[in-house]
């Protein structure tokens, strides 16, 4: 059974028109004023409330019962737009409205439906949550599509791979496909040698969980080109360079970019976007057997690129490779990759920030708007082609590991950059997919990174 049940996954609302207890968002600008409702007040200052950021006051009724609650913006509301979240969690099972907010009806609702997502899968106990009244002035429908959109790439991403292996990936795309009436195709195993994806078949052979491309269509011809590639490293032991074991805790996450583009398709999918939808999602487990790849082997890639493998650490660019290389065939308007693929791009930017690399001057203004625009973080990197030379190979045309470990998300996307030549406009995320800490619209584990942004360019672009 699927982890995740697509657009009716997002339900941290209800529709009750009457009987859901009041919610108070306020700053301390309004508990010194007193310009909020005088039972409220009165209870606030007796207890010495001060409205501080994400705090939560439950206010009885004179009877002694719940009847309602003030929550805290703090100082500068705009500084946190997602505040709301940290309501989702912490207020009482029951059903809420909020009474009066400084805040836009989309921002509290979006930011108190991110906060909602539980990924209690796994629980011998489920709590029950509290629900929220959404307001009459939001686009509901849109706010449940994007939530519907980030929960299934969270539930990917923190599904261990025992349960979210090649096949098991395999299935939930097969599932998002038919929800939506799209077509599928899937490449499994050795046939990948035959159909020309030598670099996924080279990562992948030596799991149990035969390596596979998956590939989805959606939409009308004559529309805007759209393709999707998303790295689906199911679990990264390292291969031969084996990653030490504080490493591999959480590389179940290393198909976080498969995740993010099939929420992101989701989304596209559900708005029923006049575009010409293609996702490709490149699907291996990188494990160590006697028939694994070796650090100093060389491989044809599908465009016909020579690879030296210089680290099997360094495999997720190469799935990519053939993947990318196999999109740019058909040449589309606009390509976007993700992957979890570097160290370099977390050190650089952090996990909460993503990169993103493009040639196309204006794209990366449209996604920076984007980005502002629905609250998205991402940030672009350059393509210095000052460090192209850095991935030339002494005894192949390519290698997949430059030496001297400087700037490497910069010569990952270089690399990758090497595979796509007729697409006319490509961009390449190099995401964590992963949040490390609870905040107020997530409660820390599997992530989803710029596909709200995204979401917003794309549906910018086709209006």
């Amino acid at each position: 059974m699927a982890p995740y049940q697509f657009i009716d996954r997002a339900t941290p609302f209800n529709t009750n028109g009457g009987g859901t207890l009041p919610i108070f968002a306020v700053t301390p600008a309004h508990i010194e004023t007193g310009t909020i409702d005088p039972i409220a007040l009165d209870w606030a200052r007796k207890v010495g409330y001060k409205a501080e950021s994400g705090s939560l006051l439950l206010i009885p009724t004179e009877e002694g019962q719940l009847g309602g609650a003030l929550f805290g913006l703090g100082s500068n509301p705009s500084e946190q737009p997602f505040l709301t979240g940290k309501l989702a969690r912490s207020l009482p099972a029951g059903e809420w409205h909020i009474e009066t907010a400084p805040l836009t009806a989309n921002r509290l609702s979006l930011g108190f439906g991110l906060g909602s997502y539980r990924f209690d899968r796994y629980k011998s106990e489920k709590s029950a949550a509290a629900t929220l009244m959404i307001p009459r002035d939001a686009d509901a429908v849109d706010i449940k599509r994007q939530l519907a959109g980030v929960f299934l790439a969270r539930d990917l991403i923190n599904t261990p791979t025992n349960d979210m292996g090649p096949e098991q990936l395999e299935n939930a795309f097969r599932d998002l496909a038919k929800h939506y009436k799209a077509e599928v195709s899937v490449i499994v195993g050795d046939d990948l040698l035959k159909e020309n994806f030598p670099l996924v078949h080279t990562v992948g052979r030596a799991s149990a969980d035969a390596p596979r491309l998956l590939e989805l269509r959606w939409g009308k011809k004559g529309h805007r080109r759209i393709t999707l590639v998303g790295k689906g490293v199911c679990f990264d032991t390292g291969g031969l360079d084996i990653k030490p074991a504080a490493s591999m805790l959480l590389m179940k996450k290393d198909m976080g970019g498969a995740a993010n583009v099939m929420g992101l398709a989701l989304m596209i999918m559900d708005a029923k976007l006049k575009v010409d939808l293609r996702v490709i999602i490149p699907v291996v487990e990188n494990s160590i057997a006697s028939n694994a790849f070796r650090p100093g082997d060389i491989y044809k890639s599908r465009k016909g690129l020579t690879v030296q493998i210089d680290n099997t650490d360094a495999e997720g660019r190469l799935i990519l490779a053939d993947a990318l290389a196999y999109a740019d065939e058909e040449a589309p308007d606009l390509m976007i990759d993700m992957a979890t693929l570097t160290g370099a791009a977390r050190v650089a930017l952090g996990p909460d920030l993503p990169p993103f690399f493009t040639d196309d001057d204006n794209l990366a203004h449209d996604l920076a708007d984007a980005s502002i625009e629905t609250d998205d973080p991402l940030w672009r990197l350059p393509l210095y082609m000052g460090y192209d030379k850095d991935i030339r190979a002494k005894f192949a045309d390519i290698t997949n590991a430059p030496a001297g470990g400087m700037a490497g998300s910069i010569t990952a996307a270089l690399f990758l950059k090497r595979f796509v030549t007729k697409t006319e406009s490509w961009a390449h995320f190099d995401i964590y997919g992963w949040a490390q800490n609870e905040r107020p619209h997530s409660p820390g584990g599997g992530e989803a990174q710029a596909i709200r942004a995204l979401y917003h360019h794309i549906r910018q672009s086709v209006r």
